[in-house]
């Protein structure tokens, strides 16, 4: 069974209609196999939703309908929610150190690679340009 790491721009375009929600709902439809993100990609994916009612983008009951059906998703086990462990941190300072210089990477980029490699994912599904050079240079597959 593959091992898909899920990034939060995919969930939000999944929860939240955007110019991405066309393409993320495809991915994952076409897309068999374990789907994992960590409690910061969960964090994320909240906070992703309520600036977008902060900005206007979605009224609040959008932005609640769409949490409520992310945490039923992760209830049903959609989607399997894992801790950022220690070892994430360990493994983004690694590469930092190896590719941030060369690619400009961002922390959360960082910790969201390394928790993919540590999961032991053969995927990672984003929308995020910087995230994916990042995840290609690490030897992820990509979406």
């Amino acid at each position: 069974m593959l091992k898909i790491y899920v990034d939060t721009s995919i969930l939000v375009s999944l929860y939240s209609l955007d110019a991405n929600s066309p393409v993320a709902v495809q991915t994952m439809q076409a897309s068999p196999g374990d789907r994992f993100l960590t409690t910061l990609g969960e964090l994320e994916v909240v906070n992703a939703l309520e600036l977008r009612t902060f900005r206007k983008e979605v009224s609040p009951a959008q932005a609640q309908s769409a949490l409520d059906d992310f945490e039923k998703h992760l209830r049903d086990g959609v989607f399997q929610l894992r801790e950022v462990a220690e070892t994430f941190f360990e493994r983004a300072c690694q590469l930092s150190r190896q590719t941030t210089a060369k690619l400009g990477t961002r922390t959360a980029d960082l910790l969201h690679v390394a928790a993919a490699l540590e999961l032991g994912a053969d995927y990672l599904y984003s929308f995020d340009r910087q995230q994916r050079k990042l995840a290609r240079s690490a030897g992820l597959k990509l979406n």
